[in-house]
């Protein structure tokens, strides 16, 4: 089909030549401008929502989700035949809790109704075709509206208000961009956002030498990254002394943030850390407000249930459940109650600490067995148990379990010059006490472990099939 392209995607493809050429001419304008109304549009909703009651926003949530019914019933037969087939008359949705009446879906619903799920001609410019990976290997296929990145931009960009950040404020980003390589520096320049792009693929010692050294130039800089990439910057920073006065504050995001990791990080950098919650489906974004850790969910963006095994509403702080979205911001495919397989621990309705009346949640985890080790019983073991708090690391630049058999699993370690045999037996002796033996241990040293082709670390390479139906859950 037809490829859309956003000022965003224009500008991203466009030579670094042209870019600097570019932002001579664009500095004038404010960048607001520059980005597009969709995104001014959306900062002054997002704006705005942080002072609604909570009666505002369920007002606004029965709104959103009364057209979304309404269009999903009378524009896609998929979602007809759904809600004929459970007997459900979409005239009786009259207030918010009449919601949870409706069937939920899930991934397999959407691959096999793809063309059943529009609401509009899908060859339409519009109309971007994205494809996801996903656990077991099975893929998510749908269709969302190509001009989304202004609106996902202008979230993005209120989390990061919360850390002290203004637009045109300078940023230090490790997050999976392929950049120039000028003699040995990998490095790119953004003139417009005023942002410098180092490759995460390339983490040598001396390539993280060479990112500090010139990050430690820039004067108030904010650092954007995938938390996987700063901790093991912070980790190489710790290794050689280095301390930073100029970072504002870690902007996190696209993968689980772990509170050791977020706590070391912080002490490296000596600023605060910052983690915001997404993905690719789009139906729910949350972020930390300036207060607290916790995941505040923008009300505006999407409507979030956090689902109990039997499918009830938790209420109950403290109990977890996964979190089920429906979207606002797709205008081409909806998504109403979407099983999106993540958990997270209920908090509350409302933050005392910067009164707003947000649904707030902490410990999101992906339900993804590369989270997990298999133990020899074939249970589960999560990477949240694995994690080491003392110095069984400290030797280590960069660390992956690999796992093919249950009950066995090879830690492949990046190490500096002076690792020895005697931390490899360090890392072997404290990994097997703290997993009960449950799994046998060893260690493999490594050049290079590699990244997701968008340049995230996984913790766990896991080869074991999840689906199978000996895995105890």
């Amino acid at each position: 089909m037809k490829k859309a392209f956003s000022k965003k995607n224009l500008w991203e493809a466009m030579p670094s030549v042209l870019k600097k050429i570019a932002g001579l001419s664009l500095s004038f304008i404010p960048l607001e401008y520059l980005i597009g109304r969709k995104f001014r549009d959306t900062t002054k909703i997002i704006i705005s929502a942080d002072k609604w009651t909570k009666a505002e926003v369920d007002a606004y949530h029965f709104e959103q989700l009364k057209e979304q019914v309404n269009n999903a019933y009378n524009k896609c037969p998929a979602y007809k035949k759904l809600y004929d087939t459970a007997d459900l008359d979409i005239s009786v949705f009259n207030e918010l809790s009449d919601f949870k009446k409706f069937p939920l879906i899930d991934k397999a619903f959407i691959n096999d109704n793809i063309d059943d799920l529009l609401l509009v001609d899908k060859n339409n410019s519009d109309v971007d075709y994205v494809t996801t990976g996903g656990t077991s290997g099975v893929p998510l296929s749908f269709y969302i509206n190509a001009g989304r990145s202004q609106i996902e931009y202008a979230y993005l960009v209120d989390g990061w208000r919360k850390a002290g950040f203004k637009l045109g404020n300078v940023k230090a980003v490790l997050r999976g961009r392929v950049t120039e390589t000028r003699g040995t520096v990998h490095q790119s320049y953004d003139p417009i956002f005023n942002e410098y792009y180092y490759s995460n693929f390339h983490m040598s010692n001396v390539d993280m030498k060479n990112y500090i050294s010139h990050i430690k130039t820039l004067k108030n800089c904010f650092l954007h990254v995938y938390p996987s990439s700063i901790y093991q910057l912070a980790r190489f920073a710790k290794k050689e002394n280095i301390s930073f006065d100029n970072i504002q504050a870690i902007l996190a995001e696209s993968e689980n943030v772990y509170p050791e990791q977020r706590t070391f990080v912080e002490s490296v950098f000596n600023c605060r850390y910052f983690s915001s919650y997404g993905h690719s489906e789009k139906l729910i974004a949350a972020g930390e407000c300036e207060y607290s850790s916790d995941y505040h969910v923008w009300p505006t963006y999407g409507y979030l249930e956090l689902l109990d095994t039997d499918g009830c509403v938790i209420t109950k702080k403290g109990q977890v459940g996964e979190i089920v979205g429906t979207g606002f911001i797709n205008t081409v495919m909806p998504f109403i109650r979407y099983r999106t397989g993540d958990f997270a621990e209920y908090v509350g309705h409302y933050c005392d600490k910067c009164k707003r009346n947000h649904l707030i949640i902490k410990d999101i985890r992906g339900h993804n067995i590369q989270e997990h080790l298999v133990a020899i019983d074939n249970s589960l073991i999560p990477w949240s148990a694995i994690n080491m708090h003392d110095d069984t690391f400290d030797d280590v630049l960069q660390y992956q379990f690999y796992q093919e058999t249950p009950g066995v699993a090879v830690i492949k370690i990046k190490t500096g010059e002076s690792f020895t045999d005697e931390n490899k037996q360090r890392i072997i002796s404290n990994i097997s006490r703290k997993l009960q033996h449950r799994v046998e241990i060893s260690v493999a040293q490594v050049d290079d472990i590699p990244l997701t082709v968008r340049g995230k670390s996984v913790f766990v390479d896991q080869r074991i099939n999840i689906s199978n139906e000996s895995i105890i859950l």
